[in-house]
């Protein structure tokens, strides 16, 4: 079992940047597979970006592609999210999720249901 939290989110203007950190206790995050979701008021939650346990495959939805930059740093058992060029759309509580894998450089794992670990969120407000 692991456990995560996330930490980094806050109140910036736009065009600014931010990055998240995931930290994971419990397991050795390498085994994981990372990811990072967000849900926004009133809305479902939606896949960001995620990870494979090497760190050399990702995986962006659309909205999150030229902007956003997924990494990890398995030394540190921490996965980070660094974001730029933030929108008022991108406001959200980020959540990083992870999922055990066999495969070490398999990053495609953009459903919700395929995580069964979740860390509590960071609160990101953008603001124009």
């Amino acid at each position: 079992q692991v456990q995560l939290s996330e930490s980094g989110g806050g109140l910036v203007q736009a065009g600014a940047s931010l990055r998240l950190s995931c930290a994971a206790s419990g397991r050795t995050a390498s085994s994981y597979v990372m990811g990072w979701f967000r849900q926004a008021p009133g809305k479902e939650r939606e896949f960001v970006a995620a990870i494979s346990r090497s760190g050399d495959n990702f995986y962006y939805a659309d909205s999150a592609k030229g902007r956003f930059t997924v990494s990890r740093d398995n030394a540190k058992n921490t996965a980070y999210l660094q974001m730029g060029s933030l929108k008022p759309e991108d406001t959200a509580v980020y959540y990083c999720a992870a999922i055990q894998s066999l495969f070490t450089s398999s990053a495609y794992y953009t459903k919700i249901d395929d995580y069964n670990y979740w860390g509590q969120g960071t609160q990101v407000t953008v603001y124009s």
